[in-house]
């Protein structure tokens, strides 16, 4: 597919500001918003997050029909609009890979956006291809080369340079038309209502996998532990995401992935114990150990035996039935033009191969079913072998 040649033929592109606009008051921003209600807005943030657990916002980039601007983080926070169309399903927000501009707002203003339009996501349902990094797409559809020079500098520090502040308009000066192309080709392909509803699916995704009761199932190395050391894993996982949280400091900064399953497999009694733990920090160990020690022992007595486990490699045997299925599956994409990694991520047909039953699966629902409706026959019977 040329999606350069089809993208320039019918997709405007507003040229680059003359001037940079600031809006610097909440009331100001207010107004901004209320210009175009409805309409689709360009949204992305930049951050800094180093040395912290929640990300810092560092600016918020803001386009609305054809005009853009930049916002500091105080000012948008204090923006009563703001908020409002942040949280209006009927109002299309804009992003690119948005899965850390979630995130942020999440953290930053205790807020879930709904609405949200993975522009990335819709690149790969067009035909761009999977997990495409925006200044490549922007080069692709409109011929366009983007300075990424200044990507990695410092987003909290006043004033930010020339470079940084054309750089952040860039960001979100070719959303708009990118929304203009995307949604024109799923149109075509009957796919218009899959951009929103995938988008949805996975912000909802990322919102769920934020509880902290439930962290420890992304600890992958965790899965040969028993289901008592598992449980004991759950408790030390969701100690230290509220420890984080608290401290503001990244998991590392507390106890790696690495230690706490070793100290579920271990199922230390006292803190000599746990100190003979191979790599453990004796500073760990006088700082938490107590609490490690309690938490070890509430989850090896809880009653573990309906917990979640741990999603466990395949078998030999489940890796050649997962081939099977997988090539089912990768004609559909095919077929269709679709990603195989967005049709059905390796994740989530795996646990197809481990649970058989279909009803359990998301893949017949929404725009899969339509994609995957030629081989479900095909799929259901291999299901039954």
């Amino acid at each position: 597919m040329d999606i350069s040649a089809q993208a320039s033929a019918a997709v405007d592109v507003p040229p680059a500001p003359a001037s940079i606009h600031w809006i610097r008051e909440p009331e100001a921003l207010d107004q901004w918003l209320d210009r175009a209600p409805g309409k689709p807005l360009a949204m992305d943030t930049e951050f800094e997050r180093v040395n912290t657990f929640y990300p810092i916002p560092g600016l918020v980039q803001l386009g609305l029909d054809g005009e853009f601007c930049l916002v500091d983080p105080v000012v948008a926070e204090q923006s009563r609009r703001f908020r409002e169309v942040l949280a209006d399903p009927a109002t299309p927000k804009l992003l690119y890979a948005m899965s850390e501009d979630l995130e942020l707002f999440r953290q930053w203003l205790n807020l879930e956006p709904t609405g949200v339009i993975d522009l990335q996501i819709g690149a790969a349902m067009a035909g761009a291809g999977f997990s495409l990094g925006y200044a490549r797409l922007v080069e692709t559809l409109f011929g366009e080369t983007l300075d990424k020079s200044v990507t990695r500098s410092d987003w909290l520090t006043r004033p930010l340079s020339e470079a940084q502040q054309r750089y952040a308009i860039e960001d979100i000066r070719f959303l708009e038309p990118m929304y203009e192309w995307v949604t024109g080709l799923l149109r075509e392909r009957g796919l218009e209502a899959a951009l929103t509803e995938e988008s949805t699916r996975f912000a909802n995704e990322l919102a769920g996998q934020e509880d902290p009761a439930n962290h420890y199932l992304k600890l992958r190395g965790g899965w040969t532990l028993t289901p008592q050391q598992q449980g004991v894993l759950r408790e030390l996982v969701r100690w230290r995401e509220l420890e984080c949280q608290k401290q503001d400091r990244p998991r590392n900064r507390v106890l790696s992935d690495a230690l706490l399953i070793a100290i579920a497999e271990s199922l230390p009694g006292t803190q000599r114990e746990l100190s003979n733990i191979q790599g453990v920090p004796s500073g760990a160990v006088r700082r938490y150990g107590e609490i490690l020690i309690e938490l070890v022992g509430k989850g090896a007595t809880a009653d573990n035996s309906g917990l979640e486990r741990i999603a466990p490699p395949l078998s030999r045997d489940q890796q050649g039935f997962y081939k099977q299925l997988k090539r089912l599956f990768r004609k559909a994409a095919e077929d269709a033009d679709i990603p195989m990694e967005l049709l059905a991520p390796r994740k989530r047909l795996e646990k197809v191969v481990q649970h058989r039953d279909l009803a359990q699966h998301e893949f017949f629902q929404g725009w899969r079913a339509q994609i995957l409706a030629p081989v479900r026959p095909d799929i259901e019977e291999l299901l039954k072998s």
